[in-house]
């Protein structure tokens, strides 16, 4: 029996495609790396028929590349060796909310718009963290690239939030991490081995997470926006530093466009919240006193006549901050995400208007504060899909943006191939070799999205 007979004998007819247009929406992304290539996609709807794909794959050799939303933008998921797209949309069960112990358990295709309407009509008083992206990417994925969400400067990036998994290892076995191995609660993983370490991180190389529970939080009753803004470009860490030690923010991030006019300057964009009315007056207040007299000097302003409408861009849920101006009027956008010491921000904004102008674009930047002790620092580039030349330049600006992040002592986010050898290049070599032995006895064969954290 073929591969394809096989496939369909798993999943059903309707579930399988190794049609030319089907391959050709599978083997590219939304961003500017090149394609690769796909030979069948497959949609699996139970963890048993992944558990049965996988035993096939392994059989015959045949690479798998998991899929969730397919919104990274850096080809994460696009197969670089052929082989099977395994695309986790049709596993979009929501399949429980204990509201007590906070969390939710999903399966794997739960997009964030669902579990974000879901909550909003069964549980309003709980919320999780939503990432500034399409509504239709999947909550599993963010949370395996350690996505950050519009509550990450209080409680952390979304891998933190991960009570338990389910996963298929590369082998076929079907395992869970978490008290869920114990007992039917999904609400932590510890204090046990750390097991959702061999699986955050790893861009699908090293099992398929068909299931997970993820924290849920108090949704406060009140929330509003304050904008900042300043020139000053040098006072931005001070800046950054004492709003998160004040510890009142929901989230907190800088913002910068060279177009229009008025977006070029460093904008402080603090989201407040609370469960009362005069709780959000108080933390108002306090942020405001803070940069009225900031070292001694009006060198932040508060923006006191914010326009309504981007009042609600900043205030939605995703805060959709970074809505880039498309620029080359072709489509195209991507961005490298710098994780950077909160110091490092004025050498990072001033290098990355330098790469901008270098290849001819507009500078535009987001950076949201993780905890106070780190930034995203997010280096974005629009570009004209219809454009070979600006492709390339996109690829470029990209490569020479994540030079900069770890000259900078920084650490790349979801970063393409290119970069991941960066990162393999300057790693120390004993860590190098441990990644390597940890994917090579998990994935004794290699089939698992062959090419990522892979040493060329």
């Amino acid at each position: 029996m073929g591969i394809y007979s096989s496939l369909v004998e798993i999943v059903g007819k309707d579930r399988v495609s190794n049609s030319a247009a089907d391959l050709y929406l599978y083997s590219r992304d939304s961003g500017a790396q090149p394609p690769g290539r796909a030979d069948y996609v497959v949609l699996p709807k139970t963890a048993e028929e992944v558990q049965k794909i996988v035993r096939l794959a392994g059989s015959e050799d045949i690479p798998i590349t998991p899929l969730g939303g397919g919104l990274a933008l850096s080809a994460l998921v696009v197969p670089q060796r052929g082989g099977i797209v395994l695309d986790m949309k049709r596993m979009d069960r929501i399949l429980e909310v204990d509201e007590m112990n906070r969390y939710a358990v999903i399966e794997a295709g739960v997009s964030q718009g669902a579990l974000r309407e879901y909550l909003k009509k069964n549980h309003p008083r709980l919320q999780h963290s939503t990432p500034e992206a399409p509504p239709t990417a999947t909550v599993t994925a963010n949370t395996l690239i350690q996505g950050h969400g519009h509550i990450s400067p209080r409680y952390g990036v979304n891998s933190d939030m991960i009570g338990g998994m389910e996963v298929v290892l590369p082998t076929g076995e079907i395992t869970r991490i978490g008290s869920c191995a114990l007992d039917r609660k999904w609400f932590t993983r510890g204090p046990m081995p750390e097991l959702a370490g061999l699986f955050v991180g790893w861009y699908g190389t090293t099992g398929i997470v068909t299931k997970i529970s993820i924290k849920l939080f108090p949704k406060p009753a009140f929330r509003e926006v304050m904008v900042f803004q300043t020139d000053d470009i040098d006072l931005l860490p001070e800046a950054i530093f004492e709003v998160m030690y004040l510890d009142l923010a929901e989230d907190f991030f800088l913002i910068t466009q060279e177009k229009p006019d008025w977006m070029n300057h460093a904008f402080l964009v603090v989201i407040v919240s609370g469960h009362f009315k005069e709780e959000i007056d108080f933390k108002k207040k306090v942020y405001k006193d803070l940069f009225k007299q900031f070292k001694g000097r009006k060198t932040i302003q508060f923006v006191e006549d914010l326009h309504p409408a981007l009042e609600k861009r900043f205030l939605d849920v995703p805060p959709l901050a970074a809505l880039a101006a498309d620029f080359r009027q072709g489509g195209g956008f991507q961005y490298t995400g710098a994780i950077l010491p909160i110091d490092k921000v004025p050498e990072a904004w001033r290098k990355g208007i330098e790469i901008a102008h270098r290849y001819g674009m507009i500078c535009s930047y987001v950076h949201q504060v993780l905890l106070g002790n780190s930034i995203m620092f997010g280096f974005n580039y629009s570009f004209n899909r219809a454009d070979e030349t600006d492709i390339e330049k996109a690829q470029m600006a990209l490569a020479d943006s994540n030079r900069v992040t770890l000259e900078l002592g920084g650490m790349i986010w979801k970063g393409e191939k290119p970069a991941q050898q960066m990162v393999l290049e300057k790693m120390d070599p004993n860590t190098a070799e441990l990644i390597k032995r940890v994917k090579g006895l998990l994935d004794p064969k290699g089939i698992m999205n062959p090419g990522n954290w892979e040493r060329e």
